[in-house]
């Protein structure tokens, strides 16, 4: 005899299929995904969000530094130009002097020499008030960092390694060295014999 019944669809682990459950849980996963898709979506633009802002500040930050360090090189060329320009105006006289000098008529060299050797200090006073300072040389005891010896004399007059003459000034600018000062350096053999070997030999 036939069976009439309807042939019952099962799942292999023994329960009954249910399509329904499946759309559904169909369903359920395309929205959880178009929920995660927006949320990525939305960090993503979160991110962009912040990473235009913290280019925008590096960009002034950049833009402020550099216009900073524009106004403060146009600043210190303005200083030295007036420290230069101060300087330069303190010399004036002197150039006057000068002026005066070559235009006046002198009746002999000795008043010539006495109006040199006024615009020299005038010179020199000028120069002092700068920060100019000349370096001891006659008589004082040999230093390389300051002198430079032009040459070495024999001599058992003055002590070992003293400077006999100044050759040519030098000068220091505050204590900046500008120029050693040339000098001749005495040489004593006595001094040498007496157990004080020349430093500058």
């Amino acid at each position: 005899m036939a069976n009439t019944s309807a042939e019952s669809h099962t799942h292999p682990s023994g329960l009954a299929e249910n399509p329904g459950s499946e759309a559904v849980s169909g369903q359920a996963q395309e929205e959880q995904k178009a929920a995660d898709s927006g949320d990525s979506f939305a960090a993503w633009e979160k991110t962009k969000a912040e990473r235009d802002e913290l280019l925008d500040r590096l960009a002034r930050t950049q833009a402020e530094f550099e216009n900073t360090r524009k106004r403060l090189n146009k600043e210190q060329d303005e200083f030295k130009e007036l420290a230069l320009a101060d300087a330069i105006k303190s010399l004036l006289p002197i150039l006057d002097g000068f002026d005066w000098a070559i235009q006046s008529p002198y009746q002999n060299v000795e008043e010539f020499r006495s109006g040199i050797s006024l615009i020299r200090k005038q010179l020199q006073d000028s120069l002092s008030n700068l920060g100019l300072r000349a370096i001891p040389a006659d008589g004082e005891p040999f230093d390389p960092r300051l002198h430079q010896a032009v040459e070495v004399v024999n001599t058992t007059v003055t002590q070992d390694n003293q400077v006999l003459k100044d050759v040519r000034r030098g000068y220091k600018l505050k204590d900046r060295l500008l120029r050693p000062a040339m000098v001749l350096v005495a040489h004593n053999p006595e001094g040498d014999a007496q157990g004080e070997p020349s430093k500058l030999l």
